[in-house]
C-alpha cells in the first residue's frame, strides 16, 4: 500500500516534514519497484536527508508546494 503524509511507517514519524514527505515520495517509488518494506524505509529515509541537505531553497520550496508529485498552483 502506498504511504502518504497521513499513513506511512512509524520510523518515519520523527523526520522533518519537508524531509519526511520527500522519503514518503522515494519509499513509494522504491515500493512500486518491487523493493520490500524492510529495505525502502532505510534507503528513502538515507536519500530525503540527502536531498534535503543538498537542495536549494527554491527546490525545497517548490517540493513543498506538490501535492502526489504535481504543483498544487497547477491543480
Amino acid at each position: 500500500m502506498p504511504w502518504n503524509m497521513q499513513d506511512y511507517p512509524a520510523s518515519l514519524k520523527n523526520l522533518d516534514p519537508l524531509i519526511l514527505k520527500k522519503a514518503i515520495d522515494i519509499g513509494n517509488a522504491l515500493l512500486a519497484d518491487g523493493y520490500p518494506d524492510d529495505r525502502a524505509i532505510p534507503i528513502a529515509t538515507s536519500q530525503a536527508k540527502e536531498w534535503y541537505d543538498n537542495a536549494s531553497a527554491d527546490e525545497k520550496e517548490a517540493f513543498k508546494k506538490q501535492v502526489n508529485g504535481i504543483l498544487e498552483n497547477i491543480i
